[in-house]
């Protein structure tokens, strides 16, 4: 499976676990909420710094974001 959809469902998976909208979340994370968009949707490569940050920002491990 594409890496980038990885990410990107296991950020919205999580993100909807603690019951965050894309734009609640826009504002914890720092990022878009057009980014995190195209992120959730496999549309987004994102880098090594960026996966760590999401992941700090969900409370998890950037593990958790890696994993199928």
């Amino acid at each position: 499976m594409d890496m980038r959809k990885i990410v990107g469902r296991n950020v919205k998976r999580l993100r909807l676990k603690k019951e965050l909208s894309q734009e609640q979340f826009a504002e914890l994370s720092g990022f878009s909420q057009q980014y995190l968009s195209g992120l959730e949707n496999g549309r987004r490569n994102p880098t090594v710094v960026t996966v760590y940050e999401l992941a700090q920002s969900l409370g998890v491990s950037h593990l958790d974001l890696l994993r199928p």
